[in-house]
This record gives C-alpha cells, sequence and structure tokens, in this order.
C-alpha cells in the first residue's frame, strides 16, 4: 500500500491505496499548527496499516534538493509556524517508510501528464489559481526543479487596460501573477470571488487575459505541449475556455507546436495532486 498527502495551506487530503490513481481510503483534515496537523496525518496513516512509502505533495515554498540539509522542509512559507517544518522528515521517522516529496502543483503535473502520455504528450504544465497561483512543468515526464522549483505566480504580466490602478496582493512583488488574479486579489479588487461575479463582469476577461499570458509564455519559452489549468478560482464556469481562447488570440499564429499547444481542465479533476503524491511514493520506493 501506498500512502500519499496533498498538503494544502488550508486542508491535507490523505490517501491510500496500492497504485497511483487507486485510492481505497481518503480523510481531510485542516490545516492547523504543525505539531496538530502533522500528528494528525500520522495517526490516521497508523491506522490503516502499513504503508510502503508515502508521497507528499506539498504547498511551498519546500526545498527540493536531496543533497541540502533542509531537503524536505517547508522553507520561508508566510503560513504562521510552519516556515521551516520538516514535513518530510517528521513522517519518515513516525511511519518508518521511504518519503517521496515534491511540491503539490509538480505532483498535480505528474500526474495530469501520466494521463495523457497515452496520448503522446510530452510536455505539460500545471497552473493552479486559488488562494495564491503555482506551476509544475513536466518535460520527458520529469519535473522540473531547476535550483529550485518554479514559481510561475510570481511573474510579472503585462496589465491590462482595464485593470492599471489596482496595486495588487502579492507581499513581495506586488503585482506579478498571484498578485493580480489569484483568489485573493480579485476579492480585493472587486469585493467577491470570480464564480460570484456575473459572467458579464469585466473581471472574467481581466483575469483570463492575465493567465493566458502565463500559458504563452509556458508555449513560447519552454514548448509545453499542454498547459492544465486546476484551483479553486479556475472552477469559475467557462473561465477555462475563456483563457484558452485569450491564450490563442496572444500567439497570434505564432507557435512552432501550432494546434497541439492546448489549454485545458484537469482530466483527473480534484485527484490530480493526490494522485501525484502517490506516485512520489512509488518512486521513493524504487530509489531508495
Amino acid at each position: 500500500m501506498l500512502g500519499a498527502i496533498e498538503a494544502g495551506g488550508t486542508k491535507f487530503v490523505l490517501a491510500v491505496g496500492p497504485a497511483p490513481g487507486t485510492i481505497t481510503a481518503r480523510h481531510v483534515i485542516p490545516t492547523r499548527d504543525p505539531d496538530i496537523t502533522l500528528a494528525e496525518a500520522a495517526d490516521w496513516f497508523l491506522d490503516q496499516g502499513q504503508i510502503s512509502a508515502l508521497g507528499i505533495a506539498s504547498f511551498g515554498p519546500v526545498e527540493l534538493d536531496p543533497a541540502a540539509p533542509c531537503w524536505g522542509h517547508i522553507t520561508n512559507t508566510p503560513k504562521p509556524g510552519w516556515a521551516d517544518c520538516d514535513i518530510a522528515g517528521f513522517f519518515a521517522k513516525v511511519l518508518g517508510v521511504a518519503v517521496g516529496f515534491d511540491t503539490d502543483v509538480n505532483a498535480a503535473a505528474l500526474a495530469e501528464y501520466a494521463a495523457a502520455e497515452g496520448e503522446g504528450c510530452r510536455s505539460l504544465a500545471y497552473l493552479t489559481i486559488g488562494t495564491g497561483i503555482g506551476g509544475g512543468l513536466v518535460l520527458d515526464g520529469a519535473p522540473v526543479h531547476g535550483i529550485a522549483h518554479p514559481e510561475m505566480g510570481h511573474i510579472y504580466p503585462r496589465r491590462h487596460p482595464a485593470d492599471q490602478n489596482f496595486a495588487g496582493v502579492c507581499p513581495h512583488h506586488g503585482d506579478c501573477l498571484e498578485g493580480l488574479a489569484s483568489g485573493p486579489a480579485i476579492i480585493a479588487r472587486w469585493g467577491a470571488s470570480l464564480s460570484e461575479l456575473g459572467p458579464g463582469h469585466e473581471a472574467h476577461a481581466i483575469i483570463a487575459d492575465y493567465v493566458a499570458q502565463a500559458c504563452h509564455m509556458l508555449f513560447a519559452s519552454v514548448a509545453a505541449e499542454r498547459v492544465v489549468i486546476g484551483g479553486g478560482v479556475a472552477k469559475t464556469e467557462g473561465l477555462v475556455e475563456r483563457i484558452a481562447a485569450r491564450t490563442a488570440e496572444l500567439s497570434a499564429g505564432y507557435l512552432p507546436g501550432g494546434p497541439r499547444h492546448k489549454v485545458l481542465a484537469p482530466q483527473l479533476g480534484e485527484n490530480a495532486g493526490i494522485t501525484g503524491a502517490m506516485m512520489l511514493a512509488e518512486a521513493a520506493i524504487r530509489t531508495r
């Protein structure tokens, strides 16, 4: 049996199953302080019986360099109490199993890539648009880490003509993509979530434009074949389709991949992250 955690800022999704995509038990707990949250998660796994490995798909920033002394830590997150949390080390010690560790968006990208691989897809990016904006990239089956991990939510898009005066909510960059198009940015600007604003509201076109710029950047810079859009904001009716249409406009017919570049909703729905975490557990067994 494999164990999996999708560790988010508001909730932890826990699961066990014999293989990625096959979940035999699932549980959700709220994200509180690390001591309470991690202990409750560990108790649940112990109640499920012996697992052979655990995969953790975590909110970040995180340390992914296996040679680093703080590998498996959540690092300088603004979430109170969670900075420098050794989340991977805790579960390795308490459960006594190998642990696979990556970002939540890289895990979701891995799962969506596996779902699309049978269709010949060899490069896929996953963008989550929610409380924050994050992105993961998989090329030829491997997640891209670089010196750390991609922070696609912190690129600077061009400002929409109807959105020139909003300063943005990112505490680091102000009007980066996350600062302009995340859930909190939408509420700060218009006083409601995107799904609560009528379909004719200007917010829909503005948010679609910002996310489409990120999609075009991924198509143009790393030749990603697909960009999958997930997260709470992305559940707004018609938003993914609007992003896809705006991305096509931005390409202006000049992308070598042509129609193979696609913007899509997740094939796995809300199971993308937890499925990716199970894939991390499976990989941990192979590399142990």
